[in-house]
């Protein structure tokens, strides 16, 4: 496994215990341009989009982390399928729950995942992110292909899954590792032990922990 593949982690939402600690000089991530075509496919703009709001949250450096989920907080909600992704990620319980815990837990896992991109945001400052031309089709989705670029050259991809409607519902990094897959792992033993309930109390101590923390010196 390439060392690059730990910055593009960096834009994976994976667990926190699943990224290893890194440290990135900070820079202004740069966007590729890209064909015309490209440019006005939907689902490409979608992350088009989602990496410029990235840019501006990092212009002039990585700000104290409520500050980072305050900037890049809703182009996050715009361009993710949250619900799609929470019911995917629950699996089979999910009929389970009451409208009201379901809700519940949207609203927990957006925040916990949004917490995060914002918090793994840092440490990809000085990264360059670029959109590939090339969608893949797989159905109703489409995969949008991007490569994230050390400074020192060495590359690794990360590929946006956008659905139907033209939001992402799962990141691949290297093509083999499903932000999905990992969140449905993470949430397996709090969906055990106490269902909803569980499920929305593991989320928000994830997200209020990283809140906590004493930023890296």
């Amino acid at each position: 496994m390439r060392l690059t593949r730990r910055l593009a982690a960096a834009l994976v939402a994976a667990p926190l215990s699943t990224v290893p600690s890194i440290t990135v000089p900070l820079a202004l991530p740069l966007l590729a341009a890209g064909p015309a075509w490209a440019a006005d496919e939907a689902a490409v703009q979608t992350v088009r989009d989602l990496y410029a709001a990235f840019a501006a949250a990092l212009k002039d450096g990585p700000s104290p982390l409520p500050a980072r989920v305050e900037a890049v907080g809703p182009a996050i909600e715009k361009a993710f399928d949250f619900p799609a992704m929470t019911r995917i990620a629950v699996g089979s319980k999910w009929s389970s729950f009451t409208p009201e815990q379901q809700a519940a837990v949207i609203d927990a896992f957006k925040r916990s995942l949004t917490v995060t991109y914002a918090n793994r945001l840092a440490r990809a400052a000085g990264g360059k992110f670029e959109v590939t031309p090339k969608i893949e089709e797989r159905g109703a989705q489409r995969v949008v292909p991007t490569r994230v670029t050390a400074a020192d050259g060495d590359d690794s991809a990360v590929d946006f899954v956008v659905n139907a409607d033209n939001r992402i519902q799962d990141v691949l990094l290297n093509g083999d590792v499903s932000e999905i897959a990992a969140q449905r792992n993470a949430l397996s033993a709090p969906l055990k032990s106490g269902g909803a309930d569980g499920v929305v109390k593991f989320l928000r101590a994830r997200a209020d922990g990283m809140l906590a923390a004493k930023p890296t010196p």
